[in-house]
């Protein structure tokens, strides 16, 4: 009984492995048909570093940028806002046909002379705190405090609740802000695209700014802003 049973068992994991092997493979996301993931390829970088406002050298690299303030510009989109972020459109550009590795984490922020700079963040840090300003709740969902009366007057039972953007149009918005964002890996100049640099205050109250490239092109400071 126990030959029989263990030959039974045998047979089926036999059967199991040979029904996996004559299965079809799962096409990938990147197949046809398939949506392709969206990834980070930046923004179209502008006709020259002097369409930038600002430049400096880094080796044989001419790095450029434009502070932004709290503002996300897209190609499809926004401009949408972040609160506790300022973001950089920050570029390279270099002999036709010359490749580079790219790094958002290349870049850092000294604001108003602080001897740490900001760290460079990755997108999907800011994607939390993205706002489109543009977007405007449907006057269905507005509701307001719900209130009961009382020989004093009324009271209000709950706080006024705010709608939220509807997920599928938060995803629209947090893609659009990756794909604009510096992309990564080794890329042909010219290349442009977003950074992010945590800072939670106005931005009227910066009073200097140094965006600070240490990568494979050498080192570059361009001062954003000045006393």
């Amino acid at each position: 009984m126990r030959i029989t049973a263990a030959l039974g068992t045998f047979l089926l994991v036999s059967a199991g492995v040979w029904l996996r092997a004559q299965a079809p493979e799962t096409p990938s996301k990147d197949a046809p048909g398939k949506e392709v993931p969206v990834r980070a390829v930046g923004l179209p970088p502008r006709a020259s570093p002097a369409d930038y406002q600002y430049r400096a050298q880094a080796g044989a690299v001419t790095v450029v940028a434009e502070f932004m303030g709290h503002g996300v510009p897209t190609e499809e989109g926004g401009p949408y806002s972040t609160e506790n972020y300022v973001v950089v459109e920050a570029g390279l550009f270099g002999a036709p046909g010359a490749k580079i590795q790219l790094s958002y984490r290349d870049f850092s922020l000294r604001i108003n002379g602080k001897k740490q700079a900001e760290p460079g963040q990755p997108y999907v840090t800011v994607f939390p705190n993205l706002k489109d300003p543009d977007w405007e709740p449907p006057a269905s969902a507005l509701g307001g405090t719900t209130s009961i009366g009382g020989a004093g007057g009324t009271q209000s039972d709950s706080p006024k609740v705010f709608p939220k953007m509807p997920i599928e149009l938060r995803h629209l918005m947090e893609q659009r802000v990756l794909k604009a964002s510096l992309s990564e890996g080794e890329r042909s100049l010219p290349q442009a695209g977003l950074l992010f640099f945590e800072w939670r205050g106005e931005t009227k109250n910066i009073r200097s700014m140094e965006l600070i490239y240490n990568g494979p092109a050498g080192k570059a400071t361009l001062a954003l802003h000045q006393p």
